[in-house]
C-alpha cells in the first residue's frame, strides 16, 4: 500500500482523514522500519477529522472541542457516558471507555484498551446486539438540541464531535489551500472509505458534493480501485 501511494503521490496530491489522533494514525499507517514519519509521506495528514492537521509537515490551524462545549456541559456528558457504560452488561470491559481528543471525544463501550482479539469478538457481539447503536439513540434522547453529531466507526467505539466537524472539516484546509497566495486548487478530491453507510463514520464525506466518493471493503480493495482509477501507477509499480 505505502508503495502505491508513493507510486501515486508522482502525479496528484494525497492526503488521509480520520478521527484518531495522530499517534494513533503513525501506528495504523504501518509506518515501516525507521519510524518515519507519516506526515512526510502525504501532502495533507488530517488527523482527529482534520480538527488538528498538517500540509507537507507543516502543522495548519487547530480547534479544540472542550473550548466549544464548555467545561461544565462536557462533565455532564462526559458522567451520563461512564455511568450509562458501568450499566452495560456485556462480555468484556477494560479500560478508556472515553478517550478526550482535540476535537472530539471517541466513546467505546469495551474500552480501547482491549486486545485485537477482544476486539474482533466485540465486533461480532455489537453487530448482533446493537450496543453502541442503542448507546447512540440514547445519548440523543438524554442531550436533544446539543449540537452534537455521533459517527460509529471502527469495530468498538464511535465519536462525539459538534456538527459539522465530521470527516467534512477537512475539506476547509484544501479549500484555504486554493486561497492562499502561491496555494493550489483542488477541483477534483477523490475520497475513498469503508464506512460510507448512513450512520458511518465515511458517509458525510463520502456524499459531499465538493468530492468524488469510493465505497471500499479494505486495504486490497483501495488498491485495487486506485489501480483502476490511475492505471499509470499499476504500470510504475510493476516496473519497480
Amino acid at each position: 500500500m505505502l508503495s502505491l501511494l508513493s507510486h501515486l503521490r508522482q502525479h496528484v496530491a494525497i492526503g488521509f482523514v480520520g478521527g484518531s489522533d495522530l499517534n494513533k494514525q503513525q501506528e495504523q499507517l504501518g509506518i515501516p522500519a525507521g519510524n518515519v514519519p507519516v506526515t512526510t509521506l502525504f501532502d495533507f495528514c488530517f488527523s482527529e477529522n482534520g480538527l488538528t492537521a498538517y500540509r507537507m509537515g507543516v502543522p495548519l490551524a487547530s480547534t479544540s472541542f472542550i473550548k466549544w462545549i464548555g467545561e461544565d456541559k462536557y462533565k455532564k456528558l462526559a458522567s451520563w457516558i461512564l455511568h450509562y457504560i458501568a450499566d452495560l452488561d456485556i462480555p468484556v470491559k477494560r479500560g478508556t471507555f472515553i478517550e478526550f481528543r482535540n476535537g472530539m471525544i471517541n466513546v467505546s463501550p469495551i474500552g480501547r484498551n482491549a486486545t485485537k482479539q477482544e476486539r474482533d469478538d466485540y465486533q461480532k457481539y455489537d453487530l448482533q446486539h446493537h450496543i453502541r447503536e442503542t448507546m447512540v439513540k440514547k445519548l440523543q434522547e438524554a442531550f436533544p438540541g446539543s449540537g452534537l453529531k455521533y459517527s460509529i466507526g471502527g469495530q468498538i467505539s464511535f465519536d462525539v464531535f459538534p456538527e459539522g466537524w465530521d470527516k467534512r472539516y477537512c475539506l476547509g484546509h484544501l479549500e484555504a489551500e486554493g486561497k492562499r497566495e502561491g496555494g493550489i486548487k483542488y477541483d477534483t478530491i477523490h475520497f475513498f472509505g469503508d464506512k460510507t453507510m448512513e450512520g458511518g463514520n465515511d458517509y458525510e464525506l463520502y456524499n459531499d458534493p465538493r468530492t468524488i466518493g469510493h465505497s471500499v471493503e479494505g486495504p486490497a480493495d483501495t488498491m485495487k480501485q486506485l489501480r483502476e482509477l490511475f492505471p499509470q501507477i499499476a504500470q510504475e509499480a510493476r516496473l519497480g
